[in-house]
């Protein structure tokens, strides 16, 4: 049993942005990246689930791509306010995947208030800061996709 319903869960309590981009996928990738960097995150890790899928389980996925963003300030703040456990999200994954040919969708949802909301970080004016702060970046980000 869940602790909390999913369903009743708003999109906006996990920071939930999502847009989409009329480009090619490996395009979009590129654009993504840079938009990101733009903001004030690093891409420290970043791979496609639909390559290792379609390679390793034959599941004919079409593309799919996740970046992993990250500010280190923030990720520093972040350790500190929720005793490590943070980490265990780590990193702020934007994932691009294909509709169709020449559609992308671009997803992300906040891993801080996530975090909270499932009792990972504290909810006080510590964590609600540093939500502000990655909140901030991130709709920088995704206004200018």
């Amino acid at each position: 049993m869940l602790p909390i319903d999913p369903s009743q869960v708003d999109p906006a309590a996990i920071g939930t942005k999502r847009t989409t981009l009329e480009m090619d996928h490996e395009e979009a990738i590129e654009h993504v990246r840079a938009v990101f960097t733009d903001a004030g995150f690093g891409i420290p890790v970043e791979f496609s689930p639909s390559e290792l899928l379609n390679e390793k389980v034959d599941a004919d996925r079409d593309p799919y791509y996740v970046l992993g963003a990250c500010n280190p300030a923030v990720a520093d703040r972040a350790l500190d306010a929720s005793e490590n456990r943070l980490g265990g999200l780590f990193p702020c994954n934007v994932v691009v995947w294909e509709e169709e040919p020449g559609v992308q969708t671009v997803y992300h949802v906040s891993i801080m208030r996530i975090a909270r909301l499932v009792g990972m970080a504290p909810d006080d004016e510590a964590m609600a800061g540093i939500i502000e702060d990655t909140g901030e970046l991130a709709d920088e980000a995704f206004s200018n996709l």
